[in-house]
């Protein structure tokens, strides 16, 4: 069946192509919001924050895994332990992707973007001892840490005072769970 105005073949690429275009064109004017960032500055500060971002979502999920599969004779403790830390790590989800936004960036979009972009490493694992999901999880804490010191050099090169003071409380809250993790993990 034909409709009328619908095009065909290379037509409808061409078509698509430039209203995608208008479309990325359109929605960086709307996202743009005032700052006395630079556009360097905005690109390379929002880019920084992407992989973070990515990160404290896929520690968070990990934390929750661990949390809902863990078992043995300490299980009540690290259970609501895991519980807390998630907690924690998922406050920070909405600070990051609003700190782009309030500078002008732009964020993660979709679980593909997280997967696109995450550096810690997932576990899928249908088992894991207690002791190996407290090491893995103070190693990505520690993990977690570095990044974080990374964007806060990213944001002191471009003078963002208020993203790299979100970024020490991040970092303070990080190393104490990592300490927590380390602590427990002595057993």
């Amino acid at each position: 069946m034909h409709f009328q105005g619908m095009l065909e073949g290379d037509d409808l690429v061409k078509n698509k192509t430039a209203m995608k275009s208008n479309s990325n064109k359109t929605a960086k004017k709307s996202l743009s919001v005032p700052t006395d960032l630079t556009d360097d500055a905005v690109s390379e500060i929002s880019s920084a924050l992407r992989p973070l971002l990515a990160d404290v979502f896929a520690l968070y999920l990990k934390t929750k895994n661990f949390h809902w599969h863990m078992s043995g004779p300490h299980f009540r403790d690290y259970h609501l332990l895991l519980d807390e830390h998630a907690d924690q790590i998922f406050e920070m989800t909405d600070d990051i992707a609003e700190r782009a936004r309030k500078i002008g960036g732009t964020t993660l979009h979709s679980i593909g973007d997280i997967a696109k972009y995450q550096t810690l490493m997932d576990n899928n694992e249908e088992f894991v001892p207690a002791h190996q999901m407290l090491a893995e999880l103070c190693d990505d804490n520690q993990h977690l840490t570095r990044s974080l010191r990374a964007v806060h050099e990213v944001c002191d090169t471009h003078n963002d005072v208020a993203t790299a003071s979100l970024i020490e409380n991040w970092i303070d809250q990080t190393e104490r769970r990592t300490w927590f993790l380390a602590e427990i993990a002595r057993d």
